[in-house]
């Protein structure tokens, strides 16, 4: 049974993924940690404006001052957050020093413009102050989501799912078809998953999963699948289906 703090996905191949939900508590000391670093960015963006102003003392200089902290003010609030969860892998420096992570609500990493508009909702999740309706919502909702996570489809799990995730294989299923060749989304998603992470999860637990997921790929495979170890089939079949576009 699924905790009520677990993200759990189930796929198709009926592979269990369970990720542990991040809480308002470590969301929040994470967001503390950005909140510093911006108002650190902040002070220099506006010594540097500051500076090159004095300098040129333009006969409108005002104006473009205040346009110029208009403009760097709303790319720092919007773009830092939106910027760092859609190139640097759905974390920002504060979720990665709390160990968190932006995904999907399929268990994958969250996409460019789902991280732009979870972040762009954050205008409506710090109302009326302290982000009261973000906490709000995350404390209604079954998987901790404020309002921007809800319109974008994302959740914040705890990076330690992502290093030793809970996979349970049932038996095959009876009568699955195969054409032979390539891997389902499904399939791909947890096979990558493993490979990006395997590195992390301790070594007896990483035999498990990987024996887990081989024999899953063999039973859907039957005699065309390679004759390699657990790890060695992962990866030769994670190849094949990236290098030959091999997917169902």
């Amino acid at each position: 049974m699924t905790a009520p703090d677990q993200l759990s996905i189930e796929t198709p191949e009926q592979v269990a993924l369970e990720f542990p939900l991040a809480g308002v508590g470590s969301r929040f000391l994470a967001l503390a940690i950005d909140m510093l670093l911006q108002t650190a960015i902040a002070l220099l963006v506006l010594a540097a404006v500051a500076g090159t102003w004095s300098l040129i003392r333009p006969r409108s200089g005002g104006v473009w001052f205040l346009a110029i902290l208009v403009i760097a003010g709303f790319l720092l609030f919007y773009g830092y957050f939106a910027g760092f969860e859609a190139f640097w892998h759905g974390q920002t420096p504060g979720k990665r020093l709390i160990g968190l992570r932006v995904l999907s609500v399929t268990g994958r990493p969250a996409r460019i413009d789902e991280a732009i508009l979870r972040n762009l909702l954050r205008v409506i999740d710090q109302l009326p102050g302290v982000y009261a309706i973000g906490i709000l919502t995350m404390l209604v909702s079954p998987r901790n989501q404020r309002l921007g996570d809800l319109a974008a489809g994302t959740v914040v799990v705890h990076e330690k799912a992502l290093s030793a995730p809970v996979m349970t294989v049932a038996a095959p299923i009876a009568g699955a078809a195969w054409t032979g060749g390539g891997l389902t989304e499904a399939e791909l998603l947890l096979v990558e998953t493993f490979l990006q992470r395997r590195a992390e999860i301790e070594p007896a637990i990483r035999e498990r999963h990987a024996h887990a997921i081989a024999e899953r790929l063999r039973a859907r495979l039957g005699t065309s699948a390679p004759l390699l170890d657990a790890e060695p089939l992962i990866e030769a079949l994670h190849a094949r289906a990236r290098t030959t576009g091999r997917i169902r």
